[in-house]
């Protein structure tokens, strides 16, 4: 569903759009929760017939995750995907790598909210990773956080393309 979306979105600035053109999965198990539930529901009146098959991304994230040489999880605040997500990597005996980034304590028993000591205890994570939970805004970090990545990534190679060496 989300592929078909990007395709007929056909704008560039779309995380969908790009995804659907370099045929990079993007799954939702909770496709049908907010605004896109309200407007499949409206259009199964004007148009019957349409059928998600959830299950179909189900085996799609779970197979990916078994036959995975190494994982990693950035789950940007928590909730379904969260739980989505880590339970996949479950079938294969954890993630190798995991950052969680939401602002969710444990100690109202949220499954945002849960360590991933937590998740390690499940097998979501492997013994042997260094997880990490940061307590903040995702919205905010997350930006941080890949600025940071592909500025390490350019200072490794030299500095930006096209930047001369000072």
């Amino acid at each position: 569903m989300i592929a078909r979306l990007g395709k007929e979105i056909n704008n560039p600035e779309s995380i969908c759009y790009w995804a659907q053109k370099n045929n990079i999965p993007v799954l939702s198990p909770a496709l049908t929760d907010g605004s896109l539930g309200d407007m499949i529901f409206f259009h199964s009146y004007k148009r019957p017939g349409l059928v998600l098959d959830i299950v179909e991304d189900l085996r799609l994230i779970n197979t990916q995750a078994i036959f995975a040489h190494k994982t990693g999880m950035i789950i940007l605040g928590g909730g379904l995907v969260k739980h989505h997500i880590a339970n996949a990597n479950l079938m294969r005996n954890g993630a190798d790598f995991s950052v969680y980034v939401n602002t969710a304590q444990e100690f109202d028993g949220s499954d945002s909210g849960a360590r991933p000591d937590e998740a390690v205890s499940w097998g979501k994570i492997r013994v042997d990773a260094t997880p990490v939970k940061v307590y903040a805004d995702a919205s905010l970090v997350f930006p941080l956080l890949v600025a940071e990545t592909f500025a390490r990534s350019a200072d490794a190679f030299g500095g930006p393309a096209g930047t001369p060496e000072v």
